[in-house]
């Protein structure tokens, strides 16, 4: 019987458990930097993703996530920052985990398998063509994502699969593979380590470089994130002074007239009226260097 790479024990780590404290963090804290390195290697295909995702989104596609158990969740993870810390519509994000949500914290027997239900997860949410599904498998076989990421690449979407088994199900179904071999784990078997280390670095670069390249971010900083308390409020105010000038009311005021966004607030510092702030931005697909460069 084949064993999958995750699952062998590599001679060094036999008696893993009977170092010393110190030595038992290094060894692990080694396994992680090496998960890294394999992320390196993938950002050629990491580029191509976003590339390909980005006029998709543009058309007002949605990001779409799958995957079963750890994988799973980590997807999920990634998706969820997206809405308060970039802005992303929530009806433009869809996060499918096999087993449903609860899935999220506590494991459904038998839910990764279910091929079937998978289809239908994904149908009860018509992917089109402008959408993008991004399926998660350390093993690059977990039939609940492979048969996602097969469906949605039926339907027209585009399909991105995150793997750390280049020969994997996954990488083959998908239009664009993005392969994070990490080989053996330094605990057999247990993907939440560098396999789980490299799926989270993988999906933070896709879904920042994705969300910078639609206009999220200006100057380096993240315009579109969501006001949801006092310290984010004050974060706000100190982004548009930095960007716009203006006193502290001036600065409150700009905020209060488009509903606490910063990038808009921003426009309306450098004059523009309200109701013209939409069109602008939509005109420049909301690129504010864009809409400042042709005022």
């Amino acid at each position: 019987m084949t064993v999958p790479r995750t699952e062998t024990v590599l001679e060094a780590n036999q008696t893993i458990e009977l170092l010393p404290l110190d030595a038992l963090l290094g060894r692990l804290l080694e396994s992680q930097k090496s998960a890294l390195d394999r992320v390196g290697e993938a950002l050629p295909s990491i580029e191509r993703a976003v590339d390909a995702a980005v006029p998709r989104l543009q058309r007002g596609g949605r990001l779409i996530y799958a995957g079963a158990g750890t994988s799973g969740r980590i997807g999920v993870q990634d998706g969820v920052e997206l809405t308060p810390t970039f802005g992303l519509a929530p009806e433009r994000l869809v996060l499918l985990l096999a087993g449903g949500a609860g899935a999220g914290t506590q494991a459904v027997e038998g839910a990764e398998d279910r091929e079937d239900q998978a289809r239908l997860d994904l149908s009860e949410h018509v992917p089109t063509a402008d959408d993008v599904v991004i399926g998660v498998a350390a093993s690059g076989n977990t039939p609940y994502t492979c048969a996602m990421v097969r469906a949605g690449r039926d339907a027209g979407a585009l399909t991105i699969g995150v793997s750390g088994n280049a020969d994997g199900r996954l990488l083959r179904d998908a239009e664009i593979g993005i392969s994070i071999p990490t080989g053996a784990e330094v605990l057999a078997g247990s993907t939440r380590m560098a396999a789980g280390t490299a799926q989270k670095v993988v999906l933070n670069l896709f879904s920042t470089a994705l969300m910078t390249r639609l206009g999220h971010v200006y100057r380096g900083r993240m315009v579109d994130m969501r006001i949801s308390n006092d310290k984010l409020q004050k974060r706000a105010e100190r982004m548009v002074s930095e960007l716009a000038g203006g006193t502290d009311e001036e600065v409150r005021e700009a905020l209060s007239l488009v509903g606490g966004n910063v990038k808009r607030a921003v426009l309306i510092r450098h004059g523009v009226a309200a109701d013209h702030v939409e069109d602008l931005l939509q005109r420049h697909k909301g690129d504010l260097h864009a809409v400042l460069a042709a005022l």
